[in-house]
């Protein structure tokens, strides 16, 4: 693997075997266990901006080694050696990551080796547990790691009655009540987008099936369905004998268009749930439907009439709201549908242009 320094003379080694002890080594980093390991200016300046702050100041002569000193406490010594030999030779076994992730992490942060600090931020989010989550939050906080503070808040809020019980927890509790109150924060903002997604997808479930009602009321009433036909025509006899696309919505529809027909109680004018309910579908399908001239659908165009007449159906904000949604629903529904035709049209065509090709090779 090619390296390249630049000693204090200027000149630029670069070799793909000789390693640096050919070099004589200016620089001695020393440890918490007081470790000396001795390393070269060159590369450490162009590896790390804070390095070279620290090389370039100028140093007080002691009378003893003329190498230059460089303290690296508060981490494990190996993990020092590896963060040096990072800095030679930008490699990590999965063994180093797994016992100096951490370590590795406040270390690329202080001294500003970009490439460390972005493998471990994956490295240490990979390995995060339940028991060290805590710990990892804290570190991933003051280390300016956003990416590995979202996946431990993440896990904190799936397993919290888990975290609850560990020491991390607690000793936060007692030292950081601000951190605490970030999490709890967080885990409060996510059940509410979840309960917030629970009620979109229940609306948009209630439009699509609104809207396949809207459909099936013009199915029924225009082409007919097996027990009820269109309703300004002679041809009640010659209604489908076979369930269609949404047989289960048709179905219930034809049962209410059936009560609504002979109901007495809508006659009576005494008032029936499931007649309101029948009232309420055409209402809304009079409020869609652009074709109210031509329309078969009972009452289209009463209601249309009866809407530009009274201002208080106009104004109604949640009437227009869900006349809107529904109308989207459609809209989209049928575009999904035209899609879905096309593309079983076009691999029906491919296939039958792959059986053509087999005939003719084969015969």
């Amino acid at each position: 693997m090619a390296i390249t320094a630049t000693v204090n003379d200027g000149v630029s080694l670069i070799t793909d075997k000789i390693s640096y002890d050919l070099l004589e080594t200016d620089v001695e980093i020393i440890t918490s266990g007081r470790r000396r390991i001795p390393a070269h200016s060159g590369v450490l300046a162009s590896a790390s901006p804070v390095l070279t702050n620290i090389i370039e100041k100028p140093r007080k002569s002691h009378g003893g080694s003329s190498k230059r000193v460089i303290k690296i406490l508060g981490v494990p010594c190996d993990a020092v050696s590896v963060f040096v030999r990072f800095l030679y030779s930008p490699s990590l076994t999965e063994k180093e990551m797994e016992s100096y992730g951490i370590h590795l992490l406040a270390l690329s942060h202080v001294y500003m080796v970009t490439h460390l600090k972005q493998r471990c931020t994956k490295g240490v989010g990979e390995r995060v547990t339940v028991e060290n989550v805590v710990d990892v939050l804290q570190l991933a906080r003051l280390c300016d790691a956003p990416g590995l503070c979202l996946k431990c808040m993440r896990l904190i809020h799936s397993k919290f009655k888990t975290v609850e019980q560990t020491e991390g927890w607690k000793f936060l509790q007692e030292h950081d009540p601000f951190l605490e109150l970030d999490i709890l924060q967080f885990i409060d903002d996510a059940e509410s987008r979840k309960k917030r997604r629970r009620r979109h997808r229940r609306e948009q479930n209630l439009y699509l099936q609104l809207s396949e009602a809207m459909e099936c009321i013009e199915h029924i009433c225009t082409e007919g369905c097996t027990l009820v036909g269109p309703s300004s025509k002679s041809d009640n006899n010659k209604l489908k004998t076979g369930p269609c696309s949404a047989f289960s919505t048709c179905y219930g529809l034809q049962l209410l268009i059936r009560h609504f027909a002979v109901c007495k109680k809508r006659v009576d004018g005494k008032g029936c749930i499931r007649c309101k309910r029948m009232i309420q579908l055409l209402r809304l399908h009079s409020s869609i439907c652009d074709q109210s001239e031509s329309c078969r659908v009972p009452l289209c165009r009463q209601f249309k009439q009866r809407g530009e007449k009274d201002k208080k159906m106009v104004e109604d904000t949640k009437w227009n709201v869900l006349v809107r949604r529904v109308a989207s629903a459609k809209a989209m529904s049928s575009l999904s549908q035209s899609k879905k035709k096309k593309s079983e049209v076009f691999f029906k065509e491919e296939s039958e242009d792959f059986i053509r090709i087999r005939k003719t090779k084969f015969f």
